[in-house]
């Protein structure tokens, strides 16, 4: 199993959920039940993996751990719909993802993996960040549509606060990555390339 197995799965899932929501809210009795497949399904996915040896066992058993936290954090949005569960349910993907990429780059060495490190991390900071501004886009409708003006505009100003900050934080995650693959250079040329990303990312 790899990661976009993992998405196609939760994919597929959280599609299935979604349907269902939309058509009947879910019990306790189902949702129970759900919690009990996917406890099943994440035993026997993890015995899988004794299948396999080393770091290649190590990512099996991340990518298990993975799939069962974001299965359960989309489960628990389908059984109580609200943004912060939504938000939540990509919160555990972008941290699962990143635990994967984590794992996957210690079969590399040197610079090599130090950028794949930096390019986990920026990937989750940006998948974060995106839940984030999410989450206050979807606070600042609900606010429009229930209080007051002034309350309206203090939502919005929040939500668009959220936006650029997510962009901040993105920026400044690919301007890490790209300062780290400059370090496989030296002299001269290292130092033309930190001046790139500084250009491009607006770094000072």
């Amino acid at each position: 199993m790899n990661t976009n197995h993992i998405k196609l799965i939760v994919l597929v899932t959280g599609l299935a959920w979604n349907l269902g929501a939309q058509a009947a809210p879910m019990s306790k009795t189902e949702y129970q039940t759900s919690q009990d497949r996917i406890s099943n399904e994440h035993k026997s996915t993890k015995e899988a993996c004794n299948s396999k040896s080393g770091n290649a066992r190590d990512i099996c058993v991340t990518e298990a751990n993975g799939q069962n936290r974001i299965a359960l954090a989309e489960l628990e949005n389908t059984y109580k719909p609200s943004a912060k569960n939504r938000s939540q349910s990509l919160v555990a993907k972008a941290e699962a993802e990143y635990a994967v990429a984590i794992q996957r780059c210690d079969d590399l060495a040197g610079n090599t993996k130090d950028v794949c490190v930096k390019e986990a991390k920026s990937a989750e900071i940006a998948a974060k960040a995106d839940a984030k501004a999410d989450l206050k886009s979807s606070e600042a409708g609900k606010v429009a549509n229930e209080k007051s003006t002034a309350a309206q505009g203090k939502a919005k100003q929040q939500s668009n606060e959220a936006h650029k900050d997510a962009a901040e934080d993105k920026r400044d995650a690919s301007y890490e990555v790209a300062k780290e693959k400059c370090d496989a250079l030296s002299g001269s040329a290292k130092d033309s390339c930190i001046d790139k990303a500084k250009l491009s990312f607006g770094k000072s």
